[in-house]
């Protein structure tokens, strides 16, 4: 038997103005044929699991693509147009295949196309005709179409957020193509898409109501005759017609035990828990001089894992006016990136923050240059995207009269890894506060060094009160837009 291997994976914010290009696919990951192989065979990602699985069960490892970019803004009608053809040219190049595994993420936004995962689902089909199983995983924060329901036989979601079990979602995807190709199950996918958005950070699966949530589709995969219960919590920063929460339960051949178990989880309609409290800046500040340190303050308005810039000092400058230091932060900016590479460790020198991006207000400031080179490390513990291999370019770290030390990077990475820090030297246990451009995907990096968290209801585009931004299509009523 052959089983192919694809993806093409990306989260888009519509409210970021700054489109994704080809190129930041290919400064991220832009994969083909066995270098797939090379690259995910050992790593926490759900590809592993899915390698793993058909490796044991001796079935011929297709790769074809795997493309994934960093969270920001839609997709570019050029980059997908040809992620899209290389994808299908190479899969019509390998047929007759047995069944596809895939890899979507579920929140992609093109340019031409709203949902673009649906999209290329649906192409991938028409090319592999109806017979073919097409079994994929997705990412919770997917706004899933029937489109997408319809062009593959099972989707399963990975149950925890920060997302550290990726590859068991690969290994469950990849079992059940196993299983179907021998004739020992045949999947029926049930899908139910709810009327509202739960709050970014009330998706922290450590606790409810996410927590409960989970433990009901656990309940759920006991029944007989259910192989997969996944929850789908939305990803609220694509203005799309999708965008929410939804439910997918896969059955064995009866469409009616699984609707019997959608209705499960469907009935827990406690909606007043998905909407978080919105705290005062000031005040969760003034928290961090009475718990212990350090403390990790979570930066929801430029949290890069949802498509923000990653560049906002505000935080920084709000713990400045508090009188509190020894802060670490990381910032995307290029320009200064570049501006430092000539300068010699241990100068002091002036620094602009801010003119790499549009509507971000520059700041001029003191600084002692500590470090300076390329920020390539590798994370060998299971984190938030799975990912062993990581790329923050240039970099360039610098210490300011606050004693505050700010990591610069010329390409735009999101917090998953404490070996961030680690691998240039810098310990994080000697910070009073870290600041991380995330909700809750760097708490599993950090929770070893940091017993306290905070989510600190900063502006921008991945802002948490979602009600303030200018939705255009999404549908209604949708709580907590219309409470309903």
């Amino acid at each position: 038997m052959r089983v192919a291997l694809l993806g093409i994976v990306h989260e888009s914010n519509t409210f970021v103005i700054a489109p994704t290009t080809l190129n930041k696919f290919k400064e991220s990951r832009l994969l083909f044929e066995n270098d797939i192989i090379l690259q995910y065979k050992n790593s926490f990602h759900e590809l592993g699991g899915m390698i793993e699985v058909l490796e044991m069960n001796e079935i011929e490892i297709v790769p074809i693509l795997y493309a994934e970019a960093t969270p920001g803004g839609k997709v570019t009608k050029e980059a997908f147009e040809f992620l899209l053809q290389e994808a299908i040219t190479r899969i019509k190049q390998q047929l007759p295949l047995d069944g596809c595994l895939v890899v979507p993420h579920g929140a992609g936004v093109c340019e031409a196309y709203d949902d673009m995962d649906g999209f290329w689902l649906s192409q991938l089909r028409a090319t592999v005709g109806d017979t073919i199983p097409i079994i994929g995983t997705l990412d919770p924060h997917a706004n899933v179409s029937q489109l997408m329901i319809h062009s593959t036989n099972a989707l399963v979601a990975y149950k925890t957020n920060p997302h550290i079990d990726q590859r068991d979602a690969g290994k469950e995807a990849a079992s059940m193509m196993v299983n179907l190709l021998l004739g020992k199950i045949k999947p029926v996918q049930i899908f139910s898409s709810l009327p509202l958005i739960i709050g970014i950070e009330q998706q922290f699966s450590g606790e409810n109501p996410y927590k409960y949530l989970l433990q009901l589709s656990a309940e759920i995969c006991e029944m007989d005759g259910i192989l997969s219960a996944s929850i789908l919590l939305g990803f609220p920063y694509a203005d799309v017609h999708e965008m929410g929460a939804s439910l997918i339960v896969i059955s064995n051949g009866d469409r009616e035990i699984g609707n019997v178990a959608l209705k499960k989880i469907e009935n827990y309609s406690n909606k007043g828990l998905f909407v978080g409290t919105k705290h005062e800046i000031a005040s969760l500040i003034n928290k961090v001089n009475t718990i212990e340190k350090p403390v990790l303050l979570l930066d929801m308005g430029d949290n890069v894992g949802g498509g923000a810039p990653g560049n906002s000092i505000y935080l920084l400058d709000q713990l400045e006016d508090a009188g509190i230091k020894n802060t670490f932060i990381c910032i995307y900016d290029p320009v200064c990136v570049a501006n430092l590479m000539d300068v010699e460790i241990g100068a002091s020198v002036e620094i602009n923050f801010g003119v790499s991006h549009e509507k971000v207000e520059t700041r001029v400031i003191q600084v002692t240059l500590v470090w300076k080179g390329h920020g390539k490390f590798d994370e060998h513990k299971p984190r938030h995207g799975g990912q062993i291999h990581f790329d923050m370019g240039n970099i360039a770290i610098v210490k300011t009269n606050n004693q505050d030390v700010v990591m610069l990077t010329s390409l735009r990475i999101a917090p998953y890894s404490l070996v961030q820090l680690t691998a240039f030297n810098i310990d994080p246990t000697s910070f009073n506060a870290i600041v991380a451009k995330g909700v809750n995907a760097p708490i599993a990096a950090y929770a070893e060094v940091c017993k306290n968290f905070i989510q600190m209801n900063t502006p921008g585009v991945t802002q948490a009160d979602v009600t303030q931004l200018n939705y255009k299509k999404r549908s209604v009523p949708l709580f907590p837009f219309e409470n309903e």
